[in-house]
């Protein structure tokens, strides 16, 4: 089973998915990031405080690449997807942003 990442990279992926939510998606109050098994689960907090999971990143041994599996309602699950760009791999904010579009709308910029 692989580990998880050191404490100093999950709060650095916590700060950077958090920074970006700022940025684009004013619908989300604050965003959560929990690890289990080296990947990185991503939940987006609304203002009323519901929870929406959102996707699941896994680690590529880059800080700045991360395989993308979208949350799917419809299977209370994950699934490996690729990104707008075409690829299965990306900085975790357009990780965020692809999520977000889907199960947010717009974004707010």
């Amino acid at each position: 089973m692989p580990k998880n990442l050191p404490e100093s990279m999950q709060n650095h992926l916590r700060e950077r998915l958090n920074i970006r939510a700022g940025e684009r998606w004013a619908q989300l109050a604050k965003v959560h990031v929990r690890f289990r098994a080296g990947f990185a689960y991503v939940d987006g907090e609304l203002k009323d405080g519901e929870r929406l999971p959102l996707c699941r990143l896994r680690f590529t041994g880059v800080l700045h690449t991360w395989g993308f599996a979208l949350y799917l309602a419809s299977r209370d699950g994950y699934q490996d997807n690729v990104l707008p760009s075409g690829l299965p791999a990306a900085s975790p904010e357009e990780c965020l942003d692809c999520a977000c579009g889907l199960y947010l709308g717009p974004s707010t910029v």
